[in-house]
């Protein structure tokens, strides 16, 4: 009998180890399956923050391009807004200076030492100011060579010298420069 129970200890430890194996073949399985589903749940993670990051690189690059695009509009507005001033300015100075020519004409039409005179020299001193005040210049043109950025020649003269060529001979109308622009070109007669 111990000879039989030998053998049967035997197979059933044979079995047993052949059970064993299989189990741990079994679990050997579940555990590749386990680690397979892991590697790829891992890998659609690593897509899933590959696309998350393209997403945040493409909003942060619109958001830096809409603000660059604000910057521009909010400086050109600035720019419209004190243009718009500045020609709105231009149009009112434009309209006094037939006003400063006027007076200049009653300058030269009055006696010097006449009461009248200086009343007119007080108004015309202090519209000058005003007008200066504001950026208003008066283009010098007497004795100047003629430049056609500044003047307009109404008519050509002979010169009364040879150094006159080509130089204003007479102001018939100032010229203005407002803010360095031209605001209306001296008209003048050239000394051919």
């Amino acid at each position: 009998m111990s000879k039989i129970s030998e053998e049967e200890k035997k197979k059933a430890d044979a079995q047993k180890t052949n059970e064993e194996v299989k189990s741990e073949q079994k679990s050997d399985k579940k555990a590749d399956k386990k680690a397979a589903k892991e590697e790829s749940k891992i890998a659609e993670l690593e897509k899933q923050i590959a696309d998350l990051n393209d997403k945040v690189s493409k909003e942060k690059d619109d958001y830096v391009r809409l603000m660059a695009e604000f910057e521009t509009f909010r400086r050109r507005t600035s720019e419209q807004n004190l243009e718009l001033v500045k020609t709105a300015s231009a149009e009112v100075i434009k309209g006094l200076l037939p006003v400063l020519d006027d007076c200049e004409q009653g300058l030269k039409l009055l006696k010097s030492d006449d009461e009248s005179r200086k009343g007119i020299e007080l108004i015309y001193t202090k519209l000058t100011d005003y007008l200066k005040g504001k950026g208003l210049e008066k283009i010098e043109a007497q004795g100047k060579a003629f430049d056609t950025d500044f003047h307009e020649a109404l008519t050509q003269i002979p010169a009364p010298t040879e150094d006159m060529k080509g130089k204003v001979i007479e102001v018939y109308q100032n010229g203005y420069m407002l803010n360095g622009k031209i605001l209306r070109y001296a008209k003048v007669v050239v000394g051919a």
